[in-house]
């Protein structure tokens, strides 16, 4: 099923909380709204379900215009952050639940058999009989999504799916997700906030700020080519320097930075901790502040000439201390024209 969103418009009271989106997700395809809190990613998927209307534009299912379906004809489903389940039935009898209260009448032999389909889908065979609160947050998760898929959604909805739990379950969780979705491969639309759960699990990034959908692509379009500081900076760590581009270079800090490309003039140029490196053949001198070692490495914090502070990695194996004198090579860079 595909969605269209054209020039989609919300507004609670005073405050603009979506200012004339325009999306197309195509039928299949997994697509994560992803921003920080108030942007408007939560307001989109609540429009898309029928929950909250639009003032303005239109939302399509394929052909239809379905923005004043009510939400129980519109044939999605949805997973919340906090499971919702209800805690005096059965996993079995929630996953159940959407089917004995949807017009389309299944006998009872249908609807145990379907929820056994979804307890194998979910892995959480044999769990059938415990209640909510006998299973673990993750576990719940599992059976959110198994209620919603039962009644056959033309289109799945996730708000934050996995917030409320830690980060090795979140972990499990997103590939089991992706797998569960390119099994049945529906059209699915989920909103976070967390950059690396967007970008290990959707098909396409839509990133917005304050209403307005300012880029979208795929994982790698928007890692590797950001159109803006707002979206070099939103997704990951990035240090912000300023210089002034010449001929296709900048001075900074005591060295040079190539900028192939940039026009002539003041630029913000951003280098991410993965851009940088150690080494003697750097361009620029740098003193170590301080050494982080992490399971998978290690990170230096270097001050630079001009007082800038910068973090890169380096190799566990690499024999550095706080106060050794170095160079730091720039691998890559984003740079933009001050404004």
């Amino acid at each position: 099923m595909k969605i269209t969103l054209d020039n989609v418009v919300k507004t609670f009271d005073t405050f603009r909380a979506v200012r004339g989106v325009s999306l197309e997700i195509g039928s299949g395809e997994l697509v994560a709204l992803l921003g920080p809190s108030g942007s408007g990613k939560t307001t989109i998927l609540r429009m898309v379900a029928g929950l909250e209307y639009a003032d303005g534009g239109r939302i399509l299912f394929g052909e239809q215009d379905a923005t004043d379906i009510p939400v129980r004809d519109r044939g999605v489903g949805f997973v919340f952050q906090h499971y919702a389940l209800f805690p005096h039935m059965t996993v079995a009898e929630n996953i159940a639940f959407g089917m004995k209260v949807s017009k389309r009448k299944r006998s009872g032999a249908e609807i145990e058999a379907r929820v056994n389909d979804l307890l194998v889908l979910v892995k959480l065979s044999g769990l059938g009989n415990r209640f909510p609160s006998q299973i673990s947050g993750g576990q719940r998760q599992r059976v959110a999504l198994a209620r919603s898929l039962a009644v056959d959604p033309k289109v799945l909805l996730l708000d934050e799916p996995f917030g409320a739990l830690d980060a090795n379950v979140r972990r499990d969780l997103r590939r089991w997700l992706r797998e569960i979705h390119d099994e049945l491969g529906i059209t699915t639309l989920f909103v976070t906030h967390d950059q690396e759960e967007a970008l290990d699990l959707a098909d396409r990034v839509v990133i917005l700020d304050q209403g307005k959908i300012v880029q979208q692509g795929t994982p790698e379009e928007v890692c590797r080519q950001p159109n803006s500081p707002f979206v070099t900076r939103f997704l990951g760590d990035a240090h912000r320097l300023e210089a002034v581009a010449s001929h296709g270079r900048a001075q900074v800090a005591g060295g040079v930075i190539e900028l192939p490309g940039v026009e002539d003039g003041s630029v913000e140029i951003f280098v991410r901790p993965a851009d940088l490196e150690w080494n003697t053949a750097g361009s620029i001198p740098a003193v170590v502040s301080r050494v982080i070692d992490r399971p998978d490495g290690r990170r230096l914090l270097a001050s630079l000439s001009d007082g800038s502070l910068v973090e890169l990695d380096v190799p566990p194996e690499t024999k550095v201390a706080k106060g050794d004198h170095g160079r730091i090579a720039v691998l890559r860079t984003h740079a933009f024209p001050r404004g």
